[in-house]
């Protein structure tokens, strides 16, 4: 094998477009890996620990991008950056559009612009923030790995200027009928969101427009924001301005578990809107007391349905599905030490809702990375048993792209799993929607026919279970990515609840 890189110097690209030109580099079939990025310490140490690192990438700065390829011969790797750059003019600005040095140039001469997305190395994506908002912008915060202290610091002075900072570490958004980020094709209508959960945001998104209703806003705020330290800043300004808005006519409030002080202070906050709220603060219990005008749910699902409820005035819903599989068939196959559920998942909020359920049932042996309880957290010690790992959390995706736009690190650990004989079932989720990978199952599948084929091979059979989050009018359409998963003999739910319990059927 033959490594070459390429160091353009003082040449910066945001991180979602040198992610997503990474993955078609290394889709190709003459490249073995290619890592590209800006020559941050953190990006050089991730291409040195995949053995890809050479004496121009470690003289690399971060203001330079370093292109590096790993083929079979040196005139493959020619090849192979030839190829880069082809596919980098292929995303370069169109002639009819302006580009600018500087977000400050770009504030001053674009002012119909009231929101600005930024992602950039989290070290560098605080200062950005602050130029939006001293440019009187509103900010929606992709990058991760910003400081406790830099948020607060942002949202502090978001909330004085009357401006929102979404994030940071916001994968989702919809504002004003337009998704920002992973955001799917979904209704405008009377449901307003403001989520501390980007893949729990989405999901909410897809089972409101399955019930026939539609989202206002959707305001993601990052899931640090109802943290003892952030105190719900955010969160309680997005509520108020989605009260005033004359579009929402119901609320919702999403969030993984808070700081208990925080979840009093934006229950309290609640009862003040006039506006109907529901509150899923996921796996939480419920409080005793309850505001008038607040519903407090445990699931996304629930929280859907009781917004679509309260939105349509007590209108019939549609009934909860179930998918209907062989239970009985699959555990008369199973041999007796294929005991365990691992779960794989893009989306952290969808891990902990299953999560939640495989806890609930079988407390001993369930371990996760997504666990604020240390009594489930997995650690070396604890790989065994029911494993539910989320492989978009920040420690799987420094100096990496997301899952969702890049399988390469889940099929990899679908391979891992389904080659350890305690493994009974696999549990997966697909992304669907703006900014995730153009065809997810397809570039699933490779992996799912290897692992099938090993478990073959073994005398061992697999179940494979899978829930597709999206619609039919997400780019990738989920028809079709459901109608590929079904034909190889995977079971598709349709929504993150069905995910789990078909799930603990098969291993109960």
């Amino acid at each position: 094998m033959h490594i070459k890189a390429v160091v353009k110097a003082n040449t910066y690209a945001d991180s979602m477009s040198l992610m997503a030109l990474s993955t078609k580099v290394n889709q190709l079939e003459i490249v073995d890996q290619a890592m590209i990025g800006m020559g941050t310490n953190l990006n050089k140490q991730v291409i040195a620990e995949v053995g890809l690192s050479t004496p121009e990438v470690e003289a690399a700065t971060p203001r330079d991008q370093i292109i590096v390829v790993q083929c079979a011969t040196e005139e493959l790797c020619d090849e192979a950056l030839v190829t880069v750059e082809e596919l980098r003019a292929l995303g370069v600005a169109a002639p009819t559009e302006t580009t600018y040095r500087t977000s400050r140039q770009a504030y001053e001469n674009e002012e119909s612009a009231s929101l600005a997305i930024i992602s950039v190395p989290g070290e560098y994506a605080a200062d950005e923030a602050r130029t939006a908002l001293a440019a009187g912008r509103n900010v929606l915060i992709f990058s991760d790995n910003v400081t406790v202290d830099d948020e607060l610091d942002l949202k502090r002075r978001a909330h004085e200027l009357g401006l929102l900072v979404m994030g940071p570490d916001c994968g989702t958004a919809i504002i004003n009928g337009t998704g920002l980020c992973f955001a799917n094709v979904v209704n405008r209508g009377p449901v307003g969101v403001v989520g501390a959960s980007g893949t729990g945001s989405q999901e909410l998104s897809v089972r409101i427009d399955a019930l026939g209703s539609g989202v206002s806003q959707l305001i993601g705020v990052g899931g640090r924001d109802l943290s003892e330290a952030i105190g719900g800043i955010m969160m309680l300004d997005g509520m108020r301005m989605l009260d005033a808005d004359p579009g929402t006519e119901v609320i919702v409030l999403l969030s993984k578990p808070p700081a208990p002080a925080v979840a009093a202070r934006v229950l309290a906050a609640a009862a003040e809107l006039a506006t109907p709220v529901v509150v899923c603060f996921i796996g939480a219990a419920e409080p005793e007391e309850l505001p008038s005008n607040v519903t407090f749910v445990a699931t996304t699902r629930d929280a859907a349905r009781a917004a679509v409820s309260v939105a349509t005035g007590g209108g019939e819903l549609p009934p909860v599905g179930h998918l209907e599989v062989d239970v009985e068939g699959i555990r008369a196959a199973r041999l007796p030490e294929q005991t365990d559920l691992r779960g794989l998942f893009c989306g952290g909020t969808v891990c902990d809702e299953v999560f939640q359920a495989v806890k609930r049932r079988y407390p001993d042996t369930t371990r996760s990375n997504v666990a604020k309880d240390q009594r489930f957290a997995i650690t070396p010690e604890s790989r065994s048993g029911h494993l539910l790992i989320d492989l978009g959390a920040d420690e799987y995706t420094q100096g990496r792209p997301h899952p969702m736009i890049d399988p390469t690190i889940r099929n990899a650990a679908i391979l891992e799993q389904a080659a350890d004989p305690a493994t009974a079932v696999l549990v997966l989720d697909v992304e669907l929607g703006y900014g995730s990978h153009p065809d997810p199952v397809g570039a699933l599948l490779p992996a799912l026919e290897q692992a099938q084929a090993a478990a073959r091979a073994a005398d061992r059979p697999l179940e494979i279970v899978a829930y597709v989050l999206g619609t039919d009018r997400d780019p990738q359409n989920k028809a079709a990515q459901v109608a590929a998963l079904t034909a190889r003999g995977v079971h598709v739910v349709d929504d993150v609840i069905d995910l789990a319990d078909v799930a603990l059927e098969m291993i109960s």
